[in-house]
């Protein structure tokens, strides 16, 4: 049997359906985000485990320059090594109809006549290579489906210097490919860059590796020791010629997939609990009003004799319905939402298969944090009604004394009209009242400011890393590092306008416990197409004999100007250096490190060698210039900056950093839930005094000015205390969306602030005119009975 405060219940929640679902709505954005981002984090983790481990990807590899197959059971034989692959790699150019210059290419062999130990591939279309074709080839599918190319088509390859038609007889991928750039580039564009997979008979035979390999896989059994295994797979490739093992934590693909799902993991632990807490923080000051607004039912709910625990328990009622009902639509959302994104992810990080998995963590902290927050609020007011009498609780409070208002009054008296003093009075008389309603709409601001912050910090990192750092508008990149003397060639070239070498060497960087394999970039003293700039955008000096750091590299090394940091050159005599940190640059993408090239060759006692340079040329002569590259025969690769910036938007636009406009659109709904919710809670608190003012012979509009120019004084007030809010907000947000690929820097954009200000005070008009409208609806003389 229904009891009589169950059916209170239900009314009470039909009479306030509106503010029921705007509550339950912030409620369910919070939990949505929760449960979204974490099981997008979940589930992509583990996609990606079972995607490496069902096709074997390998723990460790070992480039080496050329090392016959017969240390290949030496290498096995290490304590710890499970399985061994060896196997032949190399740079390639295809020439592909339609593309203005040649596609780069990675070709690596497959086992003749057995399937990969490691690193095996998945077929999408077509067939398996046959070992007796030489031409027969596999291509990623990525760059097929960017050039409309199928199995049965034909393609021109150049493989160390000679050109060879091949045949495409399937298209594939691997985890070991999942992300893929051109030498010297950060940033992956399927169009621009790809794989091929051959016989090792016919890459081997291309690239003279007959009985011979240049990299090889390991596979570590369980409890081996990696570093160990490390250091004896150098020893073994040492005399050969050995580039460095490495790691999968430091495989290229592997590293960006573990950035990018780690950036969404930052924004996973660090954002959503913003939201929620803004959420709980609402819940509380709406309940607790809510509940302020029931007195007097609380006080006639006592006289007829309810104990406190019953009334209590009433109200806890109201509360776990709006909060559970709120959490678990919040739940489901998250669940369709974060589905949605998983398979738009899954395409970006090109798995084959999707391994949906939810945290069930993240449903139950959703809904105590929107339980325990609502119930504080409702708790904390029904304290203070308990403390009352049933008498004392059924009247009115009295009201505050607006008699004594002193010269400043008096001189408002004279200049304001009723109802502007009606709405002072109410601001001033109320103080704690109207600071909550002032803090929860600054929550909201705060919100919409640090996501459109982050919106203009990624496309601050595009205009500065393609527009102030680097100002070339082509790069060439050489098959090794070659003479100086290159460059003067490049010069020559009909419509080039200025060329700049760069020295680019492979290195791992280290610093006590702390390291990071990457490489130096040796640049010009007087660099001005790619430049090391500081925090104000001006180009630094490098010094000689020193290394300057990016920021991020400094915070990842965590080391400073003056500390002194050991060098592991991974090419030529592979000497290990120990050069100071002479100073730290801005750079939001990547984290490089430069030297004064002339330096740089010096300490490496190779003078005069350059591995590329940065090209400014005429546009009207562009084609002429690319032909003439393609035919150089020390270019393994050109690239074009108009190109990597579109790659590198494609990229923040689809990777983690799509997550933000999931997240911006969750803020402007939070903002105009807490406004929308401000303003119902003061129309349900002063619905019997406005009904007397239109007894009394105050028209509607008048009547709506008393509460609407309370609103619009809160709001504005709002807008100062949101903006600061949201200054410090936005760095936690770009802290969480940075990885190591690329930063996201929080900077004061007057544009972001004004566009958020516009954003809460259209949801105070849009909320103002709902309620007017209330206003202009109410039934006077049941507006002006005492509910029972």
């Amino acid at each position: 049997m229904v009891s009589p405060l169950d059916h209170k219940l239900l009314r009470d929640l039909m009479r306030m359906k509106g503010q029921v679902l705007a509550i339950g709505m912030v409620i369910a954005v919070g939990v949505m985000m929760l449960v979204m981002m974490s099981g997008l984090v979940t589930s992509l983790n583990e996609t990606r485990s079972t995607y490496y481990d069902r096709y074997r990807l390998a723990d460790i590899f070992a480039p080496v320059t050329r090392a016959p197959e017969r240390l290949l059971p030496r290498l096995a034989a290490i304590d710890g090594v499970g399985v061994v692959e060896g196997r032949v790699q190399g740079s390639a150019l295809i020439d592909l109809p339609g593309t203005d210059l040649p596609v780069q290419a990675q070709a690596v062999s497959l086992p003749d006549l057995r399937d990969p130990r490691l690193n095996a591939v998945y077929l999408t279309d077509g067939r398996m290579i046959d070992s007796d074709r030489s031409d027969e080839i596999l291509l990623l599918q990525s760059l097929a489906r960017a050039h409309d190319l199928h199995p049965g088509d034909r393609l021109v390859a150049t493989m160390n210097g000679a050109r060879r038609t091949f045949r495409i007889v399937g298209l594939a991928q691997s985890p070991e490919f999942l992300y893929t750039t051109a030498p010297g580039e950060m940033v992956p564009d399927d169009a621009r860059y790809g794989v091929i997979w051959m016989s090792n008979s016919a890459l081997s035979a291309a690239y003279d590796m007959d009985g011979a390999f240049n990299e090889v896989l390991l596979a570590l059994s369980r409890g081996a020791k990696e570093a160990a295994v490390l250091a004896a797979v150098d020893r073994i490739l040492g005399p050969y010629g050995g580039l460095g093992a490495y790691p999968l934590a430091d495989q290229t693909s592997n590293r960006f997939i573990t950035e990018e799902i780690g950036g969404l993991e930052a924004a996973a632990v660090g954002v959503p609990p913003i939201f929620l807490g803004v959420a709980a923080f609402l819940l509380y000051i709406v309940i607790s009003r809510m509940v302020q607004a029931e007195r007097t039912e609380i006080g006639l709910m006592k006289a007829f004799g309810y104990t406190n625990a019953e009334v209590g328990a009433h109200y806890f009622k109201m509360v776990l319905l709006i909060a559970v009902g709120g959490a678990f639509v919040g739940c489901l959302l998250g669940i369709f939402a974060g589905g949605a994104m998983v398979q738009l992810y899954t395409a970006y990080f090109k798995f084959p298969f999707l391994v949906f998995q939810l945290e069930p963590s993240s449903f139950i902290i959703g809904v105590l944090v929107s339980v325990l927050s609502a119930s504080a609020g409702g708790l904390f007011v029904l304290g203070q009604v308990f403390a009352l009498t049933p008498s004392a609780a059924m009247r009115a409070p009295a009201p505050p004394d607006f008699s004594r208002t002193g010269e400043i009054g008096r001189a408002l008296n004279l200049l304001l009209d009723q109802p502007s003093r009606m709405v002072l009075r109410r601001i001033t008389r109320q103080p704690g009242r109207m600071a909550g309603a002032v803090i929860g709409i600054a929550c909201g601001m705060a919100l919409s400011v640090s996501m459109l912050t982050i919106y203009v910090g990624f496309d601050r990192t595009i205009d500065l890393t393609f527009d102030v750092v680097d100002r070339s508008d082509v790069t060439v990149s050489f098959t090794t590092a070659v003479s100086d003397k290159t460059i003067y060639e490049l010069q020559r070239m009909p419509g080039v306008t200025l060329v700049e070498p760069i020295r680019i060497v492979p290195t791992v960087l280290r610093s006590g416990r702390y390291s990071y394999r990457g490489a130096i970039e040796g640049i010009p003293k007087d660099a001005r197409l790619y430049r090391a700039i500081d925090s104000a955008l001006s180009t630094i000096a490098l010094q000689q004999g020193g290394i300057t750091l990016s920021s991020s590299l400094a915070n990842i090394l965590h080391v400073a100007p003056g500390d002194i940091l050991t060098v592991e050159v991974r090419e030529g005599r592979q000497p290990v250096l120990n050069l100071p940190v002479r100073g730290v640059a801005e750079s939001l993408l990547g984290s490089p490190a430069y030297m004064d090239m002339e330096a740089l060759n010096r300490v490496l006692r190779e003078p005069g060698r350059v591995s590329g340079a940065y090209l400014a040329i005429d546009s009207g002569q562009a084609d002429a210039i690319y032909r003439a590259l393609q035919d150089m025969p020390t270019v393994a690769g050109v690239s074009l900056k108009a190109d990597a910036r579109n790659a590198f938007k494609v990229l923040m636009d689809t990777g983690a950093g799509a997550i933000r406009y999931v997240m911006g659109a969750v803020a402007f709904v939070i903002t105009f839930g807490i406004v929308y919710n401000s303003a119902r809670i003061a129309h349900a608190e002063r619905a019997r005094d406005l009904a007397s003012l239109r007894v009394i012979g105050f028209t509607k509009g008048e009547t709506a000015f008393v509460l609407l120019g309370e609103l619009a004084a809160v709001t504005l007030i709002a807008l100062p205390v949101g903006a600061v809010l949201g200054y410090y907000l936005s760095f936690g947000i770009a802290a969480g969306f940075s990885t190591d690929l690329y930063q996201i820097p929080a900077i004061f954009d007057p544009g972001s602030y004004g566009f958020a200000a516009l954003v809460v005070i259209g949801a105070g008009l849009t909320s103002g005119w709902l309620v007017k409208r209330d206003i202009d609806r109410a039934d006077l003389v049941s507006a002006l009975k005492t509910r029972e």
